[in-house]
C-alpha cells in the first residue's frame, strides 16, 4: 500500500505515543516517533517527514523547541497537539505558524481527519508555488480542531460539558456552539457565562444568598 505520506510523532507520553504512531500507520502514513525533543530533531534531519506531530510540553526541549528548529532548520510544517489551551500557548502556536493545534483529549478517530486536512492543504499549495515542496508560507493557514483554536474560556467550558454530561469532546463542542447561537452570543460570551454558572453552583449556600 503506498504511504499517504511521511509524518513525524513527538510525545514524551509513551502509551500516547503508541496510540498515535499504531492509529496514524493503520490510516496509511509512514510514521516515524520520539518520545523526546532531541531524537525528534535528529529523526527529522535523518528522515525528512513531511509533516511533524508535535507535543507541547515535555521534559527537556519542548516541542515549541522542536518546532522552532523544523521550521528555520528543514522547512517542515508542523501542528500541535495540546492538554493546555491557555492564552500564552495559543500565542505561540500563533507565533510559530503551527498548520493545526489540536486540544486534548482527542482520539485517533479525531486526529486523523486533522492530519488527513493538513496534508492536503500544504499540498495545494506546494503545487501551486514555487519553492521547496515541503516549505512553510509565511501565514500558513490552520486546519483547526473542531473549526477554530478555542481559547482557555472555552475549551474550559467544553470540558466541563463533557464531564457534566459525559460527552465526547466533538459532542461537547457541538453542544456549546449550539446553546451559543440558540441565545444569539459568542462562543466565548456563552463559555464564560457557563463557567460562571459553573462557579455559583460551588458556592455554599450562604455565599449564594
Amino acid at each position: 500500500m503506498t504511504s499517504k505520506g511521511k509524518i513525524l510523532v513527538v510525545d514524551d507520553d509513551r502509551l500516547v505515543l503508541a496510540t498515535l504512531t499504531h492509529g496514524l500507520v493503520q490510516a496509511g502514513y509512514e510514521v516515524i516517533d520520539a518520545d523526546n525533543g532531541d531524537d525528534a530533531i535528529l529523526l527529522a534531519r535523518e528522515h525528512r517527514p513531511e509533516l511533524a506531530l508535535l507535543d507541547i510540553r515535555m521534559e527537556g526541549m519542548s516541542g515549541f523547541d522542536v518546532a522552532a528548529y523544523l521550521r528555520e532548520a528543514l522547512q517542515t510544517p508542523f501542528m500541535f497537539l495540546s492538554a493546555f489551551a491557555d492564552e500564552d500557548t495559543v500565542a505561540k502556536v500563533k507565533e510559530l505558524g503551527a498548520v493545526a493545534y489540536l486540544v486534548k483529549p482527542l482520539d485517533i478517530h479525531q486526529i486523523v481527519p486533522a492530519v488527513e486536512a493538513a496534508f492536503a492543504n500544504l499540498r495545494a499549495r506546494s503545487g501551486s508555488a514555487a519553492g521547496p515542496a515541503h516549505a512553510m508560507p509565511e501565514a500558513a493557514p490552520r486546519v483547526e480542531a473542531a473549526d477554530e483554536v478555542m481559547g482557555q474560556t472555552v475549551a474550559m467550558a467544553v470540558g466541563v460539558l463533557m464531564h457534566r454530561y459525559s460527552l465526547s469532546r466533538r459532542d461537547a463542542w457541538a453542544r456549546l456552539r449550539r446553546m451559543a447561537a440558540l441565545e444569539g452570543r459568542s462562543l466565548q460570551d456563552q463559555a464564560a457565562r457557563l463557567l460562571e454558572a459553573v462557579e455559583l453552583l460551588a458556592l455554599p449556600a450562604t455565599d449564594q444568598a
